[in-house]
């Protein structure tokens, strides 16, 4: 059913928590391929990366944090590539997967909400809304108030 996954990463603990979802899902129906993007995102809200070295700087470590990943990933007998790329991350995401055959995205989100989501936006809602493809979102333990 699913033979390219697309899997959004920023470095943190919480945009990893989509891995163990991204394990099940790949195993259960035979996954080809894994795809783990980096996006290389404006700093602050309105604000682009305009200077190359820190792009250069950020890539650099984006690929060194992804090898990490990816070898993780293999030694549970996966296959994933990696990518980095410069843009906004939700426009980003659904533009790579558009462009590159995927089947399903598996990403976390932060669970910001208040005067950070306000600022920062959701990511995880503009893909869900704008993708074409089916979207897993995970929800990490503690990222949601119960009522």
């Amino acid at each position: 059913m699913y033979n390219k996954i697309l899997v959004p990463l920023d470095g943190s603990k919480t945009a990893e928590c989509a891995l163990e979802h991204v394990l099940a899902v790949a195993k259960g129906c035979r996954v080809l391929e894994i795809y783990l993007l980096l996006v290389a995102e404006p700093v602050l809200p309105g604000f682009y990366m305009t200077d190359e070295k820190a792009y250069e700087m950020l890539e650099s470590w984006g690929k060194e944090y992804l090898a990490g990943v990816q070898k993780s990933l293999a030694d549970e007998g996966l296959n994933a590539k990696t990518v980095t790329i410069k843009g906004k991350a939700a426009d980003s995401i659904i533009d790579y997967a558009q462009k590159n055959g995927i089947d399903l995205i598996i990403m976390s989100t932060h669970g910001r909400s208040g005067p950070s989501r306000w600022a920062f936006g959701s990511v995880a809602d503009r893909v869900i809304r704008s993708a074409v493809v089916p979207v897993l979102i995970a929800v990490p333990k503690g990222c949601r108030v119960s009522s």
